[in-house]
């Protein structure tokens, strides 16, 4: 269910205000109170967000995916533990599979991260996919947003890696490092995900496996099957890591600030391609829940409710074409409702 419509007029304006100063300031505790706001849908957590949104776009948004069992988690513990030795501060957004108990996230990505937990200058949260298709909760873009308006200078969002699906974190991600292992047949595993696409970086992890040279081999073959890279156009590197031992990292962290760098380039219009293909995805998210949160609300306005329309529709006594349309008549009138109360 997505954030309502309508505000919260009856929470003080300068409460309000103050908490943002709180998050502004970089407060963890209060980051962490929004946070879990916007992961319980709570209608506070919309006002909120919408005077937040100011404050955020200067961090850098770093993807990391790939297939399970690559050693992503551990990879992005030694990011957190390099970027921290260049005094950067770091947030991780760790997209956990959800509790088929509870519903929350299974917490396995800050387990592994907890020789951070006590650094003022790394946040951690761990958010549940919750089911949804993109392997990124519908929490992770606000999350990032309230990150990186806290001024977290990287904020790294690492997915769940759920194959065709983690794709959607180019969508939100400035830099996004494909993460391969020698011996799992990636290079089928690229064509069949489509990383080949959204990679900015490939990093094939433990490669101290036998038949690294051959992952390799196999990506620059899938590259050059892609087409001709212009002159100009960045060529996604392949960097070779070791994450236990920290073998690679640093050259990893160079390339992505290459890679920004290149975005960024004089005259280039690449970083704002790259913003606007962000923001599009947020803006389209943020419609999608608003209209669930409106069908929702004008199926259970039904006579009889959607039980007794779903009973009506297998007894044939109507038709899913005229009720759809019906819906999307009450849907506008739920949301017009809205506006007024605002």
């Amino acid at each position: 269910m997505g954030y309502p419509g309508a505000m919260c007029a009856s929470v003080d304006d300068a409460k309000l205000n103050s908490f943002i100063e709180r998050v502004t300031a970089g407060e963890q505790r209060a980051g962490a109170r929004l946070i879990r706001l916007i992961d319980d849908r709570d209608p506070l957590a919309f006002e909120l967000l919408q005077r937040l949104y100011p404050h955020a776009g200067n961090a850098q948004i770093i993807g990391v995916t790939g297939n399970p069992g690559s050693g992503k988690s551990t990879l992005v513990d030694q990011l957190i533990g390099a970027y921290r030795a260049q005094d950067k501060t770091v947030a991780v957004v760790a997209v956990d599979p959800s509790s088929p108990f509870s519903g929350g996230a299974i917490l396995g990505d800050r387990i592994r991260m907890r020789d951070h937990a006590t650094d003022p200058g790394v946040f951690i949260r761990s958010l549940a996919t919750r089911g949804h298709l993109g392997g990124l909760s519908r929490s992770t873009n606000d999350t990032v947003t309230v990150l990186d308006a806290m001024g977290y200078e990287r904020v790294i969002v690492e997915t769940v890696g759920v194959g065709q699906d983690e794709i959607e974190v180019v969508k939100i991600a400035e830099t996004s490092i494909v993460v391969l292992v020698p011996g799992m047949g990636d290079d089928i595993q690229a064509i069949k995900a489509g990383i080949l696409e959204i990679a900015d970086v490939f990093c094939v992890n433990k490669a101290d496996r036998d038949g690294v040279d051959r992952t390799i081999k196999d990506i620059r073959g899938l590259q050059l099957l892609a087409g001709p890279i212009a002159q100009d156009e960045w060529e996604v590197p392949i960097v070779r890591t070791i994450a236990p031992q920290g073998v690679g990292v640093d050259r990893l962290v160079e390339t992505v600030t290459r890679h920004r760098a290149y975005m960024a380039a004089p005259g280039s219009t690449l970083k704002e391609a790259r913003d606007r293909e962000r923001e599009a995805h947020v803006l389209r998210s943020l419609a999608r829940d608003h209209l669930t949160v409106a069908l929702e609300t004008a199926l259970a306005a039904t006579e009889g409710g959607a039980e007794a329309l779903l009973d009506k529709l297998v007894a044939r006594s109507t038709d899913p074409y005229t009720e759809a349309a019906r819906l999307v008549s009450a849907v506008v009138e739920v949301l017009r409702g809205e506006e007024k109360e605002a």
